[in-house]
């Protein structure tokens, strides 16, 4: 018998399994050929303590210390960009996320693409982090097996009944003692399956696109750029740089991919803020981000039955928060004392749903 079935092999899945192995076998399933395969392996794989609402910076806080412990993270640092007439949205952004602003002939020393024309406003941080995402999700994939579990590909999930205990049918059978939902985008349909209210998952595409180096700079040293309200990013990614139009379009669970459309005018945004145009997009695609109404992750047993586990609703938090949340989802279903504080628990466990 299995003690905790999970599925989902992305870094919500992996890391939950990862601290539930420490307490019962562990056991993963995957529906595709490879783990991380959907929005884990489309990731902007960045680290930015003061990203995300109240609950989701307590995440952040107390993730930091296990991604510099296991050296995943390596310095990027964070720019927020503004246009001439973006003062009082720039002015808010930049007290939210915690950056300090700056004079532009010290942004554009920083990033010498940056257009005096255009761009009014700069505010950097250099509590940013490239997060080695690959390495972290192999890392726990490694903590499962030493622990014992198993890590299973192409196991779709078919059917699931309980009677004294799961039993979930993929093309083969699993009985669990606890059920862990880490589905992504299809959170929603293993709860269905199960015998479970829903979360009210909305996957939302977030499109993105390779370019070659700006004006053939060297961008090793530049930091991510974040245009205010959230409009567009553009971040060095191994000599290249990729553009996102930060889109938060709601759609179905699928393999996503990019809008051509909204891709372009997103590249049109970027492109308004720099002196360099963009000649060529060697490469594009799009990933889910999956959030419920409040905007925060869902973590924990459901009040409904306690055998069911959420790790659920990451958006665009899975990697930074990973650490901390795992913990925290492992803490609820053994019944030990969250290290998080109780504020932040409340709002991350689904009995804050009211469903």
């Amino acid at each position: 018998m299995i003690d905790f079935l999970i599925v989902g092999g992305g870094i919500a899945g992996l890391s939950t399994g990862a601290r539930l192995s420490n307490h019962g076998l562990v056991t993963v399933l995957e529906a595709e050929d490879a783990l991380g395969y959907h929005t884990s392996g489309r990731s902007a794989a960045m680290f930015a303590k003061g990203y995300g609402p109240a609950s989701v910076k307590a995440l952040n806080e107390a993730s930091i210390g296990f991604l510099e412990t296991n050296e995943y993270l390596t310095p990027r640092g964070l720019m927020l960009v503004g246009g001439k007439k973006q003062r009082e949205s720039f002015q808010k952004e930049a007290a939210d996320l915690g950056v300090r602003q700056i004079t532009l002939s010290d942004a554009q020393s920083r990033i010498p693409i940056l257009n005096p024309d255009t761009v009014g406003y700069a505010a950097i941080s250099d509590n940013a982090f490239d997060i080695d995402t690959d390495r972290m999700l192999q890392g726990f994939a490694r903590v499962i097996r030493r622990n014992g579990g198993s890590i299973l590909t192409r196991q779709k999930v078919r059917t699931i009944g309980k009677s004294d205990h799961w039993i979930v049918e993929t093309s083969e059978t699993f009985e669990t003692r606890n059920l862990v939902n880490a589905a992504g985008a299809w959170v929603d349909e293993i709860a269905q399956m199960a015998g479970i209210p829903t979360i009210g998952i909305t996957p939302y595409r977030r499109s993105i696109a390779r370019i070659p180096a700006p004006g053939g700079h060297d961008l090793r040293n530049w930091p991510l750029m974040l245009g205010v309200d959230e409009t567009w990013y553009a971040k060095p990614d191994a000599g290249k740089l990729l553009v996102s139009p930060c889109e938060a379009d709601p759609t179905t669970p699928h393999d996503a991919y990019a809008d051509d459309m909204v891709l372009a005018e997103g590249l049109a945004r970027y492109e308004a803020m720099v002196t360099e145009p963009v000649t060529r997009v060697e490469t594009n695609w799009a990933g889910l981000r999956s959030f419920v109404a409040d905007g925060t992750l869902v973590l924990g047993p459901d009040p409904t039955d306690p055998s069911f586990i959420w790790s659920a609703a990451q958006g665009g938090y899975g990697f930074q928060t990973a650490p901390a949340a795992s913990q925290l989802v492992a803490d609820l279903a053994t019944g030990a004392a969250p290290k998080l504080d109780m504020a932040s628990v409340k709002a991350l466990t689904p009995n804050r749903l009211g469903r």
